[in-house]
């Protein structure tokens, strides 16, 4: 991949940053947006905005075309067999409290279990958690001493009780890259439904869920070069048929009387209101770009790991700094936790924006697994398809400067 002709495109890494040449490590939260993906939003605004699937005049059609145009383009990225599994929400968040509404509350019942890992963010942990006023037994899957999801704790704490297992695919704090298709396999075997987390998956490798075999997938548009706003879930065609709508309102709808309403087919069942029909075209874009200008998710997995085992390797050099996760660079691709000895994250991040070097600090909205590993919060440095050696170049002398400042050896 050739980063530097890609990060021609992004017009935001242009810029300065503190009177520095902005070195943009923080796509794990979000990524930046080529020239194309907004053009494509600037341009549906300009020659096509209307709403969709209720009107027949020329904007309103054309809007609806581009609209489900999205949809099967979501499909095809993911490898969905069909193109109504496809809901449209706001981001992976949106996703999984849809799944945890809708199917949660009609399928979990005192008794039952939901089986996590350890590494869940906030996002696929506390929706679960909120059925324990149900009865409802939450259990976790522990994290090996490599770092890998433990999958010998999994086979143990699977049973005849356990409901639903929701996983991420790709930790956002260290990388790791859970198995989902023998978990699914597994858990189905138990009868269980597997839903999915792949906020940071779907962005950085390629994902087929007919093959993975989960019941849902959930993830979200700006972390893969897409607008904020527009993410996706699947499930499975089957199970969105036997799940109550979400949200009531405009176009879920099929008819309606003052004695009630009949709802509409899948997947507007789940779309209430007016969509967002303009991140549903910037994320068509942003799927056309990683195909194409980025080589493809494949070609994308490959570079973020050689980069990220460059980045490990630069950063090992320092005594001085811990780093989080698997040593293995091909299992966490992109993504580098750390801490400098004795310096509060939150200064070596200030110290780094100083340099003009934006990266995470915190809990990454996963306290208790961030807790775990380290004892406190941590800095993340998350690459992505328009970094280079550079930018880790500069990353590292900013670490570097932060220890000079604090007398760090």
């Amino acid at each position: 991949m050739n980063a530097e002709a890609i990060k021609k495109d992004f017009p935001i890494l242009g810029i300065s940053a503190n009177s520095r040449r902005l070195v943009y490590l923080d796509s794990a939260a979000t990524t930046q947006k080529p020239v194309s993906v907004i053009n494509a939003v600037v341009g549906y605004y300009e020659t096509t905005n209307a709403n969709v699937h209720r009107s027949a005049h020329f904007l309103a059609q054309r809007a609806t075309e581009a609209h489900e145009d999205a949809r099967k383009k979501v499909a095809g990225f993911i490898g969905a067999e069909d193109e109504r599994e496809i809901i449209f929400v706001r981001n992976a968040t949106e996703a999984i409290n849809l799944a945890s509404y809708s199917w949660g509350r009609s399928n979990l019942h005192s008794g039952d279990e939901v089986l996590l890992s350890s590494m869940e963010h906030h996002s696929n942990l506390v929706p679960w958690q909120a059925f324990r006023k149900r009865g409802v037994k939450i259990r976790f899957v522990k994290i090996g001493c490599d770092y890998s999801f433990d999958y010998s704790d999994f086979d143990s704490k699977i049973g005849k009780k356990t409901k639903l297992v929701a996983i991420t695919h790709k930790s956002n704090v260290l990388g790791t890259t859970a198995d989902i298709k023998r978990i699914s396999k597994t858990a189905h075997e138990f009868g269980a439904a597997v839903l999915v987390d792949g906020a940071q998956s779907a962005p950085s490798m390629p994902v087929r869920v007919s093959s993975l075999g989960c019941d849902f997938f959930a993830f979200s548009g700006h972390k893969m070069l897409g607008p904020m706003g527009i993410g996706a879930l699947y499930a499975k065609a089957e199970i969105l048929e036997s799940m109550p709508p979400f949200l009531y309102g405009g176009d879920m709808i099929s008819s309606v009387s003052l004695a009630g309403a009949k709802w509409n087919g899948i997947p507007h069942k789940f779309e209430a209101g007016t969509p967002d029909v303009a991140g549903a075209v910037g994320l068509d874009a942003a799927m056309d770009y990683l195909k194409g200008k980025c080589g493809g998710m494949e070609k994308i997995r490959s570079d973020m790991a050689a980069l990220t085992g460059y980045a490990m390797g630069e950063l090992s050099n320092y005594p001085f700094v811990s780093v989080y996760g698997s040593k293995n660079a091909s299992k966490r691709p992109g993504v580098i936790p750390f801490t400098v000895a004795g310096v509060h994250p939150h200064d070596v991040s200030e110290i780094l924006d100083g340099e003009g070097v934006a990266i995470r600090t915190g809990y990454h909205c996963a306290q208790p697994l961030v807790e775990k590993i380290a004892g406190g919060p941590v800095c993340r440095a998350s690459l992505y398809v328009y970094n280079t050696r550079e930018d880790v170049d500069a990353l590292c002398a900013g670490v570097e400067k932060t220890a000079k400042t604090f007398g760090v050896k």
